[in-house]
């Protein structure tokens, strides 16, 4: 039985951890759980909140300066939501590892000429 009890805990408590953070109701601390926002991100974003409520997340990225679409977009993937929406535009730019690989292979093979 008591394992039981634990097990129901744990998963409350891995639920509670992966909940997501709504941005018109978060404070300070919440805000700071998300990757990628620190204490420098959540000031501007309380200080935007307290003139009036995000509408959605193109208000969102409008009024809080340094956030753009890339970045609200992985604060999405972490779990914050505008009125309980995820971002829906534009995903993060993928690395561009490959293309640099490449472009490094024709100069190799010229200097071997």
């Amino acid at each position: 039985m008591l394992k039981k009890i634990l097990a129901i805990v744990a998963m409350l408590y891995a639920a509670a951890c992966f909940a997501a953070v709504d941005v018109n109701k978060a404070s300070a601390a919440e805000l700071d759980s998300i990757k990628g926002i620190g204490p420098g991100i959540s000031t501007k974003i309380l200080d935007e909140r307290k003139k009036g409520n995000f509408k959605d997340w193109n208000d969102f990225v409008e009024r809080v300066k340094g956030i753009g679409e890339g970045n609200a977009a992985k604060f999405s993937a972490e779990g914050m939501t505008v009125n309980g929406q995820a971002f829906k535009g534009a995903a993060p730019a993928a690395k561009k590892a490959e293309p640099k690989a490449e472009a490094a292979k024709p100069a190799a093979s010229a200097a071997k000429k």
